[in-house]
């Protein structure tokens, strides 16, 4: 699953963001949301394989952790979009600002004036 597929969710989303604070069980999770077990074992899953999350299990539990790689090539591929658009954006500005004055009300009123008088 892509690494977009697994943002896609909202519930996914917040357990990155309650990953953030650190390391949790499972079932330390699962408490913090309005789903049942097997749907956060599926998130987790989910996350996992989209490589946003690490699972070390010590004993019977498995705690789960922020996977610091699959946020660096997010990160990439969001800085390469940004460049796209800074670029984008840079040239559009350099367009507005060479064109002549507004083309507002108060520049059709003075080409009207100027019409007039000739």
């Amino acid at each position: 699953m892509s690494t977009f597929s697994a943002l896609a969710d909202p519930i996914r989303r917040q357990i990155l963001e309650t990953l953030a604070g650190g390391e949790l069980a499972a079932g330390d999770l699962a408490q913090q949301f309005p789903v049942s077990q097997p749907a956060i074992s599926h998130h987790l899953r989910t996350l996992r394989e989209a490589n946003l999350v690490h699972v070390r299990v010590r004993g019977q539990q498995r705690l789960y952790s922020l996977n610091p790689v699959g946020f660096s090539e997010l990160g990439r591929w969001l800085a390469h979009m940004e460049r796209f658009w800074v670029a984008r954006l840079s040239l559009l500005e350099k367009n507005l600002r060479s064109r002549p004055a507004s083309r507002g009300p108060a520049s059709r009123k003075r080409r009207a004036k100027n019409q007039v008088k000739r």
